[in-house]
Parts: C-alpha cells; structure tokens; sequence
C-alpha cells in the first residue's frame, strides 16, 4: 500500500472548482459499504491543488481514489464505534471556514458569485463532507493515540537516514523581547482625532470617497489599497473589541465618530451587514510620538534591564509586569514562528534587530532599542538573546526535538497503514474498471 492515504483529506473549495471547470459528466468510480466517491471529487481535489499551486503527485488519480477510500473506512469506523462529534462546535467551525471563503473572496456577493450558489447553500453542501472530515480525524486520532516514541528508536530512525540527505538548517535563535509603546501627549490625540473628524466630513457633506480618503491618509498597510475595506464576523477573536463593536452597532453606510483601538483612531463605515457578517470600511490614524515621550520609555526600559541583569526580578516577571507587545507576553516574551516553536529563523526578524544581535552573545540583554513595528507604530525594546544555533547539518544534538517528531510521525503512519491494512477487509469496497491499472488498488479490485 502506498503511503500516498497520509496526505487524506476533504476538499473544501469544491464549490469553486464546479463553477471554474464544468463537470459535463460525472459517475461512481467507486463504493465503500454504502458511501459512494465520484468521479468529481477526484478531479475538484486535483483543481484545488492546481489552484493552491499544490504539485500533483505521479498518478495523482490514484493515490486520491485510495485516500478517499481509506476516507470512508476511518469515517465508517468511526460511525461504527460510535465516536461522538459536538454538533456545536462543528457548526461553529463550518461557519469559520465559510467566513474564510468570504474572507478570500473578498466579499459575500464575490463568493456567491464564484460558487453559483448563496452562502446558505454552500454552507449546507459543506455540511455533510465537513463532518466526515471531522470523524475521520477522531478515528485516525483514536488509533495512534497510543503510539509513542523512546530515544533509542529517535537514535535508530536517525542513523538510517543517509548521510547525504541530512537537512541543512540556517542560523536559528530564540528570542524574547519586552516593549513599551510609549503614550502620545493629549494634544497629539486630539489633532488626530480632528483629523478623523475632518475626513468624516468630507465624506457626508462634500460626497467625497471614503475608498479615496482611507487610500491617501490610513495607515494600515492591510488595507488602505483596499479602499480600508475589509470582512469582519462578530465572533471573530482577532479584531480588536473596540473596533469589532462600533462597526456592529452603526446601521449600513454610516460613519462612526473616532474611536480608539490597540492600533490607534478609527472611523469605520459600515458597508454591508448580514447577521453576525459584516463588510466595513475604516479608516486608521497612529497619533506620532516626540522624542520626550520616547526618551521616558528608553529609561524605563533601562531601569527594567538594570533589574534583570542584578538578578532583582527575571525575564519572564518583566515581560508579565511591563511589555505591552501582545503577540509575544503570552509566550514569555519570547517571538515564536508559523509553527509554534521559540526558535526562529534569522530571515524572520526585522533588520534593526538582526543588527543588534550581531554582536550580542548567548544570555546578554540589549540596550533599550527604538522602532517601528509592523502597525508603523514607534516603539522601544529590550532584546534577550536565549540561544543560537550555527548553521548545520542536521545531527541529534542541535536538532532532536524534530527528528524525533519525524521518527513519531513515521511509527504512527506505520501503525495506521496496519490498522487499514486489517480493517478495509471488513467493508465491502469496490472500484470502476477505469482504475484498474493503478497497482495501488489491487487489494481491492
């Protein structure tokens, strides 16, 4: 069996791929007890790898038909232990995902028109592969729940892998940080927010743009080509509350008075709403900070360093009680990659703080740094360089906690390629001629 049923999943832009290729035709290319795999769901995963720029793997059609196989069985197995799904929480996860769509798409209208079908319908086509997917990942979860790993099989996974093909890994660091975004005076606040007022204005005596203003004076870089549009949903975590609950209380074309967020002053337009969906535009000013009220947040970032460094309070303890970088305090402080883990890629940091850790070594905490981060918002920071590792190749030392998740994940592959072994004989399966040169499928033809 090939080991091509690993990369198992469900698609779900299948409704983009129906109305970007036609299916003229479709059929039953294969049976699974009594759930049935079309033809179309072959070639709509294969648009979306396309799309996604996703290369197809050799007999692409093959290694599907037997995912999607195996799909059913752990989904069949899963119906047959009787594993229970939160009816809640799934429908709090379709309707994520549909908001992903509109997200992509840039607007409900824009989806519907791309799928043929309104959000309501192309919710509820979901429903059915959305909760297969998800019984799917308990059953798979149930059976490898107990694999585990020891460092002695790490070691023997490790010394098989050919020398030549060992991994080379670029410079790698974990780094904390705590930061201060010093506060703007009164005045500053208040000229920006006359500015606000000023633009709002415009909008409702002089009939001016509200897409022409937020592109000359927003500064949020995620949207002020866009018009400062975006797609919002009232349950979505990662906007601010503050912006998140102004825009849902306006009715559609109004404009808010400023209003201040965690980014800086807003007025948000309402563009569109439909219950807990919502398109708004916004517009974004960051009152600038003096030299007086930077130079007040580099001495307390002094006092804090000076604190560390004599042992007074430690690293964790200053990032709890004085930075205000939310992506990293609740990480100790410390930047994480797209994965998770602390070590970071030095291509990953910003060029001011690649030129201080030049010359800093392992344990040393910089002096109080002044920035601009990714908002364009001026802020000061100390850097605390943890470790480094030198480029390499990959070996057991430096590189253990990876190669021994790849060592885990291979024993768990292989303990699910035994289980389907021994468990596809209890489901009747059978498979359109059309395949019967895939080798893959032999067990079952």
């Amino acid at each position: 069996m090939q080991k091509l049923f690993l990369l198992f999943t469900f698609s779900f832009l299948l409704f983009a791929a129906q109305a970007q290729q036609k299916v003229l035709a479709d059929k039953i290319i294969a049976k699974v007890g009594d759930r049935i795999i079309l033809h179309s769901d072959l070639t709509n995963e294969m648009a979306d790898m396309n799309r996604q720029g996703t290369p197809l793997p050799p007999n692409a059609t093959c290694g599907l038909l037997q995912n999607n196989i195996l799909g059913k069985v752990l989904v069949l197995q899963a119906e047959r232990d009787s594993l229970k799904l939160d009816d809640e929480n799934l429908e709090a996860e379709l309707d994520n995902q549909i908001r992903g769509f509109i997200q992509a798409y840039g607007s409900k209208e824009a989806l519907e028109e791309v799928a043929g079908k309104t959000v309501y319908q192309i919710k509820e086509d979901f429903k059915q592969p959305f909760r297969e997917r998800k019984l799917a990942d308990m059953m798979r979860n149930k059976i490898v729940e107990d694999v585990k790993i020891t460092p002695t099989e790490v070691k023997t996974y490790f010394d098989k892998i050919p020398k030549d093909s060992l991994a080379f890994y670029e410079s790698a660091l974990e780094i904390g940080q705590v930061v201060i975004y010093p506060k703007p005076n009164k005045e500053v606040d208040a000229y920006i927010i006359q500015e606000l007022l000023e633009y709002k204005r415009q909008i409702e005596k002089d009939h001016k743009s509200f897409e022409l203003l937020a592109k000359l004076y927003s500064e949020d870089p995620g949207s002020k080509d866009n018009g400062g549009q975006y797609t919002i949903n009232r349950n979505d975590k990662f906007w601010d509350p503050t912006f998140l609950a102004t825009a849902f209380r306006l009715k559609e074309a109004q404009i808010s008075q400023p209003v201040k967020s965690k980014f800086g002053y807003h007025i948000i337009q309402l563009v569109k709403r439909n219950g807990d969906d919502a398109i708004v535009r916004h517009i974004l000013r960051i009152p600038p900070v003096n030299d007086e009220e930077l130079k007040i947040a580099i001495n307390s970032l002094d006092s804090v360093r000076s604190q560390i460094i004599a042992g007074v309070i430690n690293f964790g303890t200053a990032v709890n009680k004085y930075s205000n970088d939310e992506e990293s305090k609740f990480n100790g402080g410390f930047m994480a990659n797209q994965n998770g883990s602390t070590l970071v890629n030095i291509d990953q940091l910003d060029k001011d703080m690649v030129l201080i850790l030049k010359n800093m070594k392992i344990g040393d905490i910089s002096q109080p740094q002044v920035y601009t981060d990714q908002r364009n918002k001026k802020a000061v920071r100390i850097i605390y360089l943890k470790t480094r590792t030198e480029p390499h190749r990959e070996n057991l030392k430096d590189d253990y906690n990876r190669i021994a998740q790849r060592a885990l994940d291979e024993k768990k592959n292989a303990a699910m390629q035994k289980w389907f072994n021994q468990k596809t004989k209890d489901y009747y399966i059978s498979i359109d001629d059309e395949y019967k040169q895939c080798d893959n499928l032999n067990q079952w033809k």
